[in-house]
């Protein structure tokens, strides 16, 4: 029923991508966190205020060693958005750094995105809670296809001409569809598809 509490991390401000991945996910939190369903204890939001230079994992530790200090010696913690496997090994080493995860205080919900080998091990000891798979030999196929299509002077195949406005004009694109990955789809999604031996991540 809550509330719950959230903290909320996002990407490189100087990187376009991290702009589109904390938009996209406060689409989905913003309507909840205006009703009070989840609180930002912090109050800490907006790419200004929770981005993360460089995408790196310590930066992101650091500030999620200060939000807990400040905010939560007496409050729960239950939910961190992270839009990067990276960012959200440094959370998870902060949060079991003060007891998360351990005895009776269970681990918040903390995201992800890339399945990098040590956030699905994570993800497999009930760390992490998910993370997103984007299959990079799908991305090589449709970019080989398009610079193909550009030296032959055809025109590449597009399938989005209205999400990514650069300011100056609107890019046509080739969206690949993500997919979530969680304990109970990694094997199907990761193993079985051969991007992963299973050696490789328990």
């Amino acid at each position: 029923k809550g509330p719950f509490n959230i903290e909320l991390f996002g990407g490189s401000p100087d990187d376009n991508n991290a702009f589109f991945f904390y938009n996209g996910a406060m689409s989905v939190l913003e309507p909840y966190i205006k009703s009070g369903k989840l609180v930002v204890r912090s109050k800490q939001m907006g790419m200004d205020k929770v981005g993360t230079l460089r995408w790196d994992g310590a930066v992101a530790q650091a500030r999620m060693d200060n939000l807990l200090s400040a905010f939560y010696t007496k409050e729960r913690v239950d939910a961190v958005l992270s839009p990067y496997d990276g960012l959200s090994i440094g959370i998870l080493s902060s949060l079991k750094g003060v007891g998360y995860g351990s005895g009776s205080q269970a681990m918040p919900v903390v995201s992800g995105q890339d399945a990098e080998i040590p956030s699905v091990k994570s993800i497999l000891r009930k760390e992490q809670s998910s993370t997103v798979f984007k299959d990079t030999r799908e991305l090589a196929k449709v970019t080989v296809a398009m610079v193909d299509a550009m030296l032959s002077g055809k025109t590449p195949e597009v399938n989005d001409t209205k999400t990514y406005n650069n300011g100056v004009k609107v890019v046509p694109s080739y969206l690949l569809k993500p997919v979530s990955v969680d304990g109970s789809n990694w094997k199907q999604v990761l193993v079985d598809s051969g991007y992963y031996k299973e050696s490789q991540v328990k």
